[in-house]
């Protein structure tokens, strides 16, 4: 009699277990909605408690079997199918970790954004007016005359060495970007040096060959992978001054817990970082030394901006998916406190 209201009052919820594992079985459980990842991650476990209930009590072996294989099948679907490919946090991180934690971190950004834009009109006004200031303005940087030579020489750049230019670029940005997320651990003067400092760069050089005449050609060729390239240093500035208001401003928290939840955001940010670097480094190395039109390098910049603020806007912006249900499963854990299903809904008791 007991096997029976045991069997009976758990019947619907392992039958719905069923339905949803069925579903998953083909495409995973991105064939699932955000509603029934829940509902599968609550009914899991719920199930596996029926399970230890069912031992424990010596339950008839046809229930036992049954409940092997249904909390088998369904630990398949919220485990084993959502780790089976690394690909897959890969992805996940690229599409959706990214992006929003760059649109919860917009204030830092921002700022390093605009003293980048502030310095970078200080330089090109300083420049514009007297060129020998671009020296003072960055003293340890071998500036080269911006020549008819080197003009002609695509400034610069060797189409026969665009792979070995393309890896030194990406390897020189990343340890820009790198050195101003590690920034943050001086309180930020380091990192805002160094968004400073790049700031002026653009400016000066803008200004030299503005001065030269070549202004336009100089622009279209950086155009290309500039609008990725700078966008990433500012990402990079905004994670140097997220790690520095954990450690100059904890709250409540104490400071070594805020520096390391801060530094955990941070990394988020740096990680998107190196991969935008990658893709900004391999445009500079490959289309940059092609000479194109000045109006097709400038459409490909234009392309590559609209892209790029498309991505970071609305990219992990949708309700979650299967990617979230392991996640899902043990923020349900948390929530139940340990304790057995059952004290949670005495309806199925």
């Amino acid at each position: 009699m007991r096997e029976r209201r045991f069997v009976k009052a758990r019947r619907g919820r392992w039958d719905r277990l069923s339905v949803l594992v069925d579903r998953a079985s083909g495409r995973g459980v991105r064939a699932l909605t955000a509603d029934e990842i829940d509902e599968l991650a609550l009914a899991y476990r719920a199930a596996t408690s029926d399970l230890a209930i069912a031992r424990t009590r010596g339950e008839d072996a046809l229930v036992l079997d049954h409940l092997n294989r249904l909390t088998a099948r369904a630990h398949a679907v919220v485990y084993v199918a959502t780790a089976r490919n690394g690909w897959h946090r890969v992805v996940d991180f690229v599409m959706r970790g990214f992006p929003r934690e760059v649109r919860r971190s917009w204030a830092p950004i921002v700022f390093c954004a605009l003293v980048t834009i502030v310095s970078a009109l200080i330089a090109y006004g300083s420049v514009s007016a007297d060129p020998a200031n671009a020296h003072a303005l960055l003293p340890d940087m071998d500036l080269a005359p911006p020549t008819k030579a080197l003009h002609d020489s695509n400034f610069g750049f060797d189409r026969a060495y665009s792979p070995a230019a393309a890896s030194e670029i990406i390897t020189n940005n990343v340890k820009v970007a790198a050195i101003a997320f590690a920034g943050g651990i001086t309180g930020g003067v380091l990192t805002g040096w160094i968004i400073l400092e790049n700031g002026l760069m653009v400016g000066a050089l803008g200004a030299l060959y503005a001065k030269a005449g070549f202004g336009p050609d100089f622009w279209a060729t950086i155009a290309p992978h500039g609008v990725i390239e700078l966008t990433a240093i500012q990402i990079a500035g905004g994670a140097g001054l997220i790690v520095a208001g954990g450690f100059l401003r904890p709250g409540r928290a104490r400071r070594t817990d805020a520096l390391v939840a801060a530094a955990r955001r941070a990394a988020t940010l740096v990680l998107g970082v190196a991969l935008m670097l990658c893709v900004a480094g391999t445009i500079e190395g490959f289309i940059s030394p092609q000479r194109l039109p000045i109006p097709a390098r400038a459409a490909i910049g234009a392309l590559t901006a609209v892209a790029l603020i498309a991505y970071l806007i609305g990219a992990g912006s949708k309700k979650s998916t299967g990617l979230d249900v392991d996640v899902r499963v043990e923020q349900r854990d948390g929530q139940l406190g340990g304790r057995d299903v059952d004290d949670q809904n005495p309806a199925i008791a």
